[in-house]
């Protein structure tokens, strides 16, 4: 009697804060002048379309000095990877709260600069501001005992680590403007050598940043480039050959350009690169005043469409092994927008973007950054998550691995997206509001259900001579069919921004805003129990994670 009078407390007080949501002046579009929006989530159970990797949801970190700056502001503080505070207990909890393990990529813009462990009388010194210089940076150096508090890092996090390798090296300016020559690898090899020998794990060695295509800075023919992924597969090869499973060997970290990236996989053969990245910030600058409305802007989002499928086709037709990544995303590029891409109104472009992404077979998927600039993860001073860790977390915990195809009906201000649910019977629904003045009331069925009932009807009519009428009956996709058993609850998780501010840095979730506590731990991330039977209910500007463990999806059967 104890534990349901528990359930019966939790199912009320879903309700109520249901209720309390629908209730807020100006939440919905009865307060407008209109009803709340009916809508349909038809979900196709039956099998995956896609599948993420475990560890999808990925973060960067980056290499930018305390004085690098955009447009007047320094968002970097001491957020590189020379500088970071890992001794602070936000950031480790941060990490370590991604069970299975967060995917950490090292890498960005000055990875190419970046020179390993000197010795032998040779300074290893930091990057030097100076304007004359690519990226405006000197050539900076990792001394051997950071990448050893780095590791250590990694290792009490439990973090898995992608490191993004300098391919500038030894090489020089051609006459059409492109770098050429081979990659010098020794200064690498001595890293990764070391590396090995010290027992540190890494993930995956990835060659260059952004070179690819017209470059961001340089760039480097493709031709070249897969000569230089080969060597660095023959190296890696050597270095852990008495490993049982090697790094993998990820290329090329850039933006995608059709022709260069078909070359590079063509060139380097079915089964020698692991995994081919790219990179997205397809909202314009940082300056960009108008940001937020891209954002909302259902065509804005759907413009990425193009790039994922395209290099998914290229993928298959080439019959390479090779999975898709993205291996950097910041969105807006000169390090962000402070109170745009560190706040609550980001986690609808950021969502939206892993849910883009998962549909179109991508493994992982990286946002830049775990902390620094003005689109971390983390607060670049304080370490405390912004919205979007908090989104992050969510989709982590509660999105399996296994696609599943949503045809959403209503409104093309909602964003819908369905996976078979991690670590739980059923399926979890994601939907993102882009509206500021309408609810959508979801009624989630399964693709194909209601077609298949409305046939038994129509063939029970012709068996009785069509002289009886009969009642549509729903039947969504429910263990056992026909409607959710009564007493059948959801599991809802309700985001929405404090006071309704779109650019507030605290995210409420289910009315409780989400902070750490005094020693630095995330807080418990708790769902509301809905009656399975109601629609589920998506205020203005708000994210909802719908976990449904009735549901009966064949594809789901078995899932992490």
């Amino acid at each position: 009697m104890a534990a349901a009078g528990t359930q019966l407390g939790r199912l009320l007080g879903g309700l109520w804060f249901l209720a309390a949501l629908l209730g807020r002046p100006g939440a919905t579009a009865a307060a407008a002048g209109q009803p709340a929006a009916p809508a349909v989530a038809a979900v196709d159970g039956r099998r995956a379309v896609a599948a993420t990797g475990e560890d999808f949801v990925c973060a960067t970190l980056d290499w930018w000095p305390p004085d690098k700056c955009d447009y007047g502001t320094c968002a970097w503080g001491r957020a590189g990877l020379l500088n970071l505070d890992l001794s602070n207990k936000v950031l480790l909890n941060a990490v370590r709260a991604f069970s299975p393990p967060l995917l950490l990529r090292l890498g960005g813009s000055l990875q190419d600069k970046v020179m390993y462990g000197y010795g032998a009388g040779r300074p290893c010194a930091p990057f030097v501001r100076n304007a004359s210089e690519m990226h405006g940076f000197s050539q900076g150096c990792l001394p051997l005992r950071r990448w050893d508090d780095l590791n250590a890092f990694f290792r009490r996090s439990g973090a898995k680590v992608v490191f993004g390798l300098n391919a500038l090296n030894g090489r020089v300016p051609l006459p059409d403007g492109s770098m050429g020559g081979p990659w010098d690898y020794t200064n690498a090899a001595s890293l990764i050598r070391y590396t090995a020998n010290k027992g540190y794990r890494i993930h995956g060695w990835e060659l260059g940043n952004e070179l690819s295509g017209t470059g961001v800075g340089a760039r480097v023919g493709a031709d070249q480039y897969a000569a230089d992924v080969i060597a660095l597969k023959a190296l890696v090869d050597d270095v852990y050959r008495s490993e049982p499973s090697k790094p993998l060997v990820v290329a090329p970290g850039g933006f995608f350009d059709q022709a260069w990236f078909t070359e590079l996989v063509v060139k380097t053969g079915p089964d020698l690169l692991s995994v081919v990245t790219h990179h997205v910030y397809n909202l314009g600058p940082g300056r960009d005043t108008h940001l937020i409305d891209k954002i909302l802007d259902p065509s804005t989002l759907d413009g990425m469409v193009s790039t994922f499928s395209d290099l998914q086709r290229l993928l298959k037709s080439t019959g390479t092994s090779a999975v898709a990544w993205v291996g950097e995303a910041g969105g807006a590029y000169n390090s962000g927008r402070h109170l745009v891409t560190d706040a609550f109104v980001f986690s609808f472009w950021f969502l939206d973007q892993l849910g883009m992404a998962a549909r179109f077979d991508t493994k992982s998927y990286c946002r830049q950054s775990l902390v620094g600039g003005n689109y971390g993860l983390l607060n670049t001073t304080t370490f405390q998550p912004n919205p979007d860790y908090y989104s992050a977390l969510l989709w982590h915990r509660l999105m399996g691995t296994k696609v599943l195809a949503v045809t959403f009906s209503g409104t093309n201000k909602i964003r819908a997206y369905a996976h078979c649910a991690r670590d739980s019977p059923g399926i979890t629904l994601l939907l993102i509001n882009l509206s500021g003045n309408a609810t959508a009331r979801v009624s989630v069925t399964a693709q194909g259900a209601a077609a298949a009932h409305a046939h038994r009807h129509r063939h029970d009519a012709r068996k009785h001579g069509g002289g009886r009428k009969f009642r549509h009956v729903h039947v969504p996709g429910f263990a056992g069919g026909g409607e959710a058993a009564a007493g059948a609850v959801r599991h809802e998780y309700h985001l929405t921004p404090k006071d309704g501010d779109l650019t507030s840095q605290v995210v409420m979730l289910n009315g409780r805003a989400l902070a750490t506590d005094a020693a630095g731990n995330i807080p418990a991330l708790e769902a509301v129990e809905v009656d399975a039977a109601r629609p589920i209910a998506v205020t203005p500007y708000s994210i909802v994670f719908a976990r449904v463990p009735h549901f009966s999806a064949p594809a789901c059967r078995v899932d992490r």
